[in-house]
């Protein structure tokens, strides 16, 4: 006996696919609901890859580029798994005056990766922001949604030493 539609079963097996689905009917697949249905797959998913994008494009019956276009602009999709913490770094302008690029440096030098990239081992994301709203606490960064002001190289680097249980390089 053949499944019914509800029974069906992505052909990765995959049954998170079944609750993006839901997602996708609830908002009877209108494409004015792109954003709320990105945000639905990346909380199921943790990132938005490829495969998934092109998923939701066929879901919405909207042009891939349109699909990629959105959730490239929108800072808080990400196309890659995040780590366990993430540090965001404000660049606005008042934040790269007071120092930004010298944290970003530092912070860059310690983790081994470049900003908008995570470390090998997944423990943490560096992502960078045009601006937090902050500009007062500048050089900013986000550190698990917790706004972090007037930074310095060493603080920055002080917590992600934190983060990496590392003695010695956690901030005094």
């Amino acid at each position: 006996m053949p499944p019914t539609p509800q029974e069906k079963t992505h052909p990765s097996g995959d049954n998170r696919f079944k609750l993006l689905d839901r997602v996708v009917t609830k908002h009877q697949a209108r494409g004015d609901a792109l954003i709320e249905v990105l945000h639905a797959a990346q909380g199921i998913f943790g990132f938005l890859d490829n495969d998934l994008l092109i998923y939701v494009a066929r879901g919405l019956k909207l042009p891939l580029s349109r699909v990629y276009g959105v959730a490239t602009f929108y800072h808080f999709f990400t196309l890659k798994p995040k780590g366990d913490h993430t540090f965001v770094l404000c660049t606005g302008t008042a934040c790269y005056v007071k120092g930004a690029a010298a944290i970003q440096k530092a912070v860059e030098h310690r983790c081994g990766v470049k900003f908008g990239e995570t470390t090998p081992d997944k423990r943490v994301s560096l992502v960078s922001a045009r601006c937090v709203g902050s500009c007062g606490r500048a050089p900013v960064a986000v550190l698990d949604n917790e706004v972090a002001g007037k930074l310095t190289p060493e603080s920055a680097v002080g917590k992600i030493g934190e983060w990496l249980d590392i003695p010695g390089e956690a901030a005094a």
